[in-house]
């Protein structure tokens, strides 16, 4: 019976390891494919912007000119995207922009689907006569989006301001507290000094044995102080 419990004991722990180590496997598997779709992604994002930046600049007329708008909203949401996601980890109140923002990119993302597919479109003169209402709708998303960053930037300047401002005063009133310990101490060394020295004489008109050696930092013959940030002395040299 001892022999079977330990042998359903052992495969137990068998299947457990086992378990374990396709669990740990579908975890590495899974964070090598998201690794290589956000490679891909960026990626095809750079070649694409690469391809906007090239149209917007040599080409005229309806094509360039969607070019420039797909680029100056791409460029500001994802600027906009990467300042709001990075300053979360340190201040949690910009989950509130972050949502906003969210809202935003839905509509970036469908005024971008459509410029897409308008660059598609043979009928240019009627794209032509859709543009002011593309560059105003271009318009007012890049500006909100614009002004989300700005706002966190100003936010985490400030926040970064007054935290070396607070950070500088305490510095100040230490550096004083250090000022005020150091003359305190010389004045105490000092006064002890002369309680010795006092005592010492009193008790030599007595004719009693004077008192002990005065202190190390009085004693002319005391050993000075070594600090490990000291240079050893060099021995003199002889003949």
């Amino acid at each position: 019976m001892e022999a079977g419990a330990l042998i359903i004991f052992a495969l137990l722990v068998l299947f457990a390891f086992l378990g374990l180590g396709v669990w740990a496997a579908v975890k590495v598997v899974g964070a090598a494919k998201r690794g290589v779709d956000r490679t891909i992604t960026q990626a095809r994002r750079t070649v694409e912007d690469t391809a906007l930046r090239a149209k917007s600049l040599g080409q005229v007329g309806v094509p360039g000119a969607l070019a420039q708008l797909r680029l100056d909203l791409r460029t500001s949401m994802r600027a906009t995207q990467q300042a709001l996601y990075q300053g979360v980890q340190t201040d949690a109140s910009l989950k509130e922009s972050i949502g906003l923002f969210e809202r935003l990119s839905a509509h970036g993302h469908e005024l971008d689907e459509e410029l897409k597919r308008l660059e598609q479109e043979p009928d240019r003169r009627r794209i032509a006569d859709g543009l002011p209402e593309l560059r105003e709708r271009t318009a007012k998303i890049t500006e909100a989006s614009d002004s989300l960053r700005w706002a966190a930037r100003d936010r985490a300047r400030r926040f970064a301001q007054d935290d070396l401002t607070a950070l500088s005063e305490q510095i100040e009133m230490e550096s004083g507290a250090l000022r005020d310990w150091s003359r305190e101490s010389v004045d105490d060394l000092a006064a002890a000094a002369e309680a010795a020295g006092a005592t010492g004489g009193a008790a030599a008109g007595d004719g009693a044995p004077a008192a002990g050696p005065r202190p190390a930092a009085l004693n002319p013959s005391a050993p000075a102080a070594h600090h490990p940030w000291q240079k050893t002395p060099r021995p003199e040299a002889t003949t």
